[in-house]
């Protein structure tokens, strides 16, 4: 794989550089928002800094997710939660604070790879179960079209983060069902265990507020998530 490491410190860079390529990956240092603007469709993984000398990351992370959905994880110093909670819904696939055990990234760029890299999904493959079965799921005036990989409300198009999509699709995929926290995690970021990170309720406050249908995605208190009942909310903002 070529990753796209976006990095303006040398230590840093060379350390990363390093350990990529030790598990095979090749590797295209950048230090400029522009040069990864550049790069990016070469790329099959980013690592993206946020302290860069031309652009903030983060208004870089929003400029590549408007020409490219590339693999991409945030690997930063910048530690608030606002500054997660901002690179979550620019379209980061993770976000790793520094200073980070090497082999902690590494397993993140591996499972990252293993929910993107799959071809088209499968029930029991990992992937949101249906989301490749051609269905178009209403509920109320939203469609979700799991094959298409699009969402209408009213008619018209909304456009979610690629992971947005994959947690409605995944409760789309059985209306009536509810997922656990555990689950989608599991599903959708490949680890079960990473729900202190808010990434998901961050990811389900995205499409409520994209879609503006606040009942899209009902919470299950103390358990998870489902797909909520639009039915007597047709028509209404």
């Amino acid at each position: 794989m070529h990753v796209l490491l976006v990095e303006d410190d040398d230590r840093m860079a060379q350390a990363l550089a390093t350990a990529l390529a030790r598990r095979g990956h090749t590797v295209r240092r950048v230090v400029r928002a522009a040069d990864a603007l550049r790069h990016v469709r070469e790329a099959g993984f980013v690592l993206l800094d946020l302290g860069l000398p031309d652009l903030d990351g983060l208004d870089l992370l929003r400029k590549l997710r408007t020409v490219c959905q590339v693999p991409l994880i945030v690997v930063t110093a910048r530690s608030e939660e606002r500054d997660i909670v901002r690179g979550l819904r620019a379209g980061a696939d993770d976000y790793v604070i520094k200073p980070f055990r090497t082999a902690e990234l590494m397993a993140r760029v591996d499972t990252v790879r293993r929910r993107l890299g799959r071809p088209a999904p499968a029930d029991g493959d990992g992937a949101p179960d249906g989301a490749g079965d051609g269905r178009q799921v209403r509920t109320g005036d939203v469609e979700v079209d799991l094959a298409g990989r699009t969402v209408t409300v009213g008619g018209a198009e909304v456009r979610l983060t690629r992971r947005e999509f994959d947690v409605l699709a995944l409760l789309a995929a059985q209306p009536g069902d509810v997922r656990s926290r555990e689950e989608i995690l599991d599903r959708i970021w490949g680890d079960a265990f990473l729900g202190s990170s808010r990434s998901l309720d961050v990811h389900v406050a995205g499409i409520r507020a994209k879609t503006g249908r606040a009942g899209l995605v009902r919470t299950i208190r103390g358990y998870g998530y489902q797909l909520g009942d639009l039915g007597q909310e047709r028509g209404t903002g």
